[in-house]
């Protein structure tokens, strides 16, 4: 027996461009069936919602819609990527 999970990765993980700045989402299926959702900035800093959306195309609309209402901003961490 393999312990080794596969993860499937939805076709709409993609880069999200906006005022300059760029993260990288990354829309993968949990163990039962729902989508999860994080973000990755370009210090590789991430973001990740707790809960699981139904479907990808939920996920891709809840970062979209994210971006759109609090701004790119709100997914970027510090350079260091948060180390003291």
């Amino acid at each position: 027996m393999s312990d080794d999970i596969e993860i499937k990765m939805s076709p709409l993980c993609r880069s999200i461009e906006k005022d300059g700045k760029t993260v990288r989402v990354e829309i993968f299926e949990d163990d039962k069936g729902g989508w999860l959702l994080e973000v990755y900035d370009e210090f590789n800093n991430s973001t990740a919602w707790e809960d699981p959306f139904e479907t990808d195309a939920d996920a891709l609309f809840e970062i979209e819609a994210t971006i759109r209402e609090e701004g790119i901003d709100c997914l970027i961490g510090p350079v260091d990527g948060g180390a003291f």
